[in-house]
């Protein structure tokens, strides 16, 4: 730094605020400093300044799949809010959910030197007592039944289902059919738990859903199966992805929507709008939720943590022509 300064006719502590970015230094002085840097070769060293301040200014993300969208637009909102808040963003993918995985992910984090870790934990298990975060660290869990231990962000799945139900009730339709997510996922268990509450509420004796795996080929099998079923008017897709592979299994057999079956998905992917017919779904807010979970860790970085609790993102429901009332009869 001192060689730097030197050869810009600068204070070395002006050397100092351009490198960390701070403002108060004229454009002229910026580019003097800028220039002394690449002519000597200089980076200044973030492991050193680390150990300085006491931080590193990195946020440890852990995550068990990288193949569901939902995850990646998640991962996609924390690194753009880490990114604005100063903050990189170190991935570790975890093969297999058991105690013994997230307790060597959490060691290699810390190994890694990161300030606070964003657990995307869309699969149960912080909700069973097998598995459990390490203290000692700051940390948010997104997508997970485990507000009454963490401090966790996650959508109003259980809102979102709900609206789509209602919605489709009131176009008319007497029931609402199920397309599903996987068992082992919490928000495909909270939207199933709300569409059969709704029904049931009002009055209606739900039918048996029908289980895809978030795919687009899962919605297709699931698809076959509902349009040979004659009182089917109405169904509440868990994703957008498998309420596309729904829709080319009822146009395939016929069924044409919405005339004869009315569809609602849920994520509001870019691409629903243009589905043939575009998708009436329930939009996600990813962006709101990658925010609040950096929001919640760096506020444990810089006081003491929280209590546990759970913060929901709203959601809202997206007409479009997949909709609409039953066919009369």
């Amino acid at each position: 730094m001192g060689d730097v300064a030197r050869l810009a006719g600068v204070s070395a502590q002006t050397v100092s605020r351009v490198s960390n970015g701070f403002a108060g230094v004229t454009e002229e002085t910026r580019r003097q400093v800028l220039d002394a840097m690449r002519e000597l070769d200089y980076r200044p060293n973030s492991a050193a300044r680390a150990l300085r301040r006491g931080e590193f200014r990195t946020l440890g993300v852990i995550t068990f799949s990288l193949s569901t969208l939902g995850n990646i637009r998640t991962l996609d909102a924390i690194a753009t809010s880490a990114a604005r808040e100063g903050y990189a963003v170190t991935l570790l993918p975890v093969a297999v959910p058991t105690q013994d995985e997230v307790n060597g992910a959490f060691s290699r984090l810390g190994e890694l030197a990161v300030d606070a870790v964003i657990v995307i934990m869309e699969t149960h298990l912080l909700d069973a007592a097998t598995v459990s975060l390490p203290p000692g660290i700051p940390v948010v869990v997104a997508d997970s039944d485990a507000g009454d231990r963490y401090t966790v962000v996650d959508t109003d799945q259980a809102g979102g289902a709900r609206d789509a139900v209602r919605h489709l009730l009131d176009l008319g339709h007497t029931t609402v059919w199920h397309l599903a997510g996987p068992e082992d996922s919490f928000a495909a268990q909270r939207r199933a738990n709300a569409w059969r509450a709704t029904l049931t509420g009002a009055g209606l004796v739900p039918p048996p859903p029908v289980r895809g795996d978030w795919s687009a080929e899962s919605g297709y099998r699931a698809g076959l199966l509902l349009a040979e079923q004659p009182d089917c008017t109405a169904v509440f897709a868990a994703n957008d992805q498998m309420a596309l592979g729904l829709l080319r299994a009822l146009h395939e057999r016929g069924r044409r929507v919405p005339d004869e079956v009315s569809v609602v998905g849920f994520d509001d992917i870019p691409e629903s709008a243009s589905f043939l017919p575009p998708l009436t779904t329930i939009h996600q807010d990813f962006a709101e939720v990658g925010r609040l979970c950096v929001a919640g860790v760096l506020a444990g970085v810089r006081r003491p943590t929280p209590g546990p609790g759970t913060t929901l993102v709203p959601t809202r429901l997206v007409p479009r022509n997949s909709t609409a009332p039953p066919p009369a009869h």
